[in-house]
């Protein structure tokens, strides 16, 4: 099991704090990530698919990155999704969070043209010889099409920068057998996993409902790590309902973890489009599933800033 993780334990895919007219709220960005550290979050990880990357552009992830590590920088790991389907462009984009501050880059596995595993070995080697910061791979073949198989992630693992994966490839025998055999440090990328990847030799967690309930999704954690794995499994278990809400409910993480945001008076604003935001019968399940977690009153959903 990794003692020291590159990024630390527990670590929140922020969402892109936007202004009522769209654009990066940058000033939202500093207070959400200072928030989310004083909560307990090791890492950021900022301009994943829960921080639209789809939908924002590279000034503006360049920009993102600055001021957070302006924020956090120090107290916190600021690692910056750079992934795309353009090897040319991921290595730019990568180059550019590491001028920006950045302590690492999160690189999802090239989608959509669902290349050979030795295309896919070939690009994140590029994406890593291009910079000096550490890589986190991304292995979500539901999203992308091409899952990295362990075979790839073993020789992967060879390259001094590439020291950890995001894993939402639902395979805890391939995860198991890599985290086994190398030295890659394990986080769980769906949090009905977070618990029974760490029992298997995972170093925490890369979480969207972290964004609301950090110290929660930890304690779990902190509890097995204490031995206590009753009170971890309790703890875990009390998790799901707003995680299965979040995640598993027919609405992006993005969509839920905004309305919960906003509801909590949080940097979060709107949604980009093709995204919408969460509607009102929506909203208020995700209130209550919140609200049974953490004992919090929120504002009632009539009174949520649009």
């Amino acid at each position: 099991m990794t003692s020291s993780p590159p990024f630390g334990r527990a670590v929140c895919a922020m969402v892109t704090p936007f202004a009522d007219d769209g654009s990066l709220d940058l000033d939202g960005a500093q207070e959400l990530a200072a928030r989310l550290v004083d909560g307990g979050c090791d890492g950021l990880v900022l301009s994943g698919t829960t921080g639209e990357s789809p939908t924002t552009s590279d000034d503006e992830k360049a920009a993102l990155v600055r001021a957070v590590a302006q924020a956090v920088g120090g107290r916190a790991a600021v690692v910056a999704g750079v992934g795309t389907a353009d090897t040319r462009h991921t290595v730019e984009a990568a180059r550019a969070a590491q001028a920006a501050g950045a302590d690492g880059v999160l690189v999802v596995t090239p989608y959509y043209s669902r290349p050979p595993q030795a295309a896919v070995e070939a690009h994140f080697r590029r994406v890593a010889d291009s910079v000096g910061v550490p890589l986190m791979l991304y292995d979500i073949p539901g999203r992308t099409g091409t899952r990295v198989e362990p075979d790839t992630m073993l020789r992967l693992a060879e390259h001094p920068r590439i020291v950890a994966v995001k894993d939402c490839a639902y395979d805890l025998l391939g995860s198991s057998k890599v985290i086994a055999r190398s030295s890659l440090a394990y986080y769980s990328g769906c949090e009905e996993l977070n618990l029974p990847l760490r029992a298997v030799g995972g170093a925490g967690f890369v979480s969207t409902v972290a964004n609301v309930a950090a110290p929660q999704l930890r304690a779990a954690l902190d509890a097995y790590d204490a031995g206590d794995n009753a009170r971890a499994t309790a703890l875990n278990q009390r998790t799901l309902p707003l995680a299965e809400l979040m995640m598993a409910s027919g609405l992006p993480g993005t969509v839920t973890a905004k309305a919960l945001l906003t509801a909590l008076g949080l940097p979060a604003g709107p949604v980009r489009e093709p995204l919408q935001p969460a509607g009102r019968e929506a909203t208020d399940g995700l209130l209550r599933a919140y609200t049974e977690l953490t004992g919090h009153r929120l504002v009632e959903t009539s009174q949520l800033r649009t």
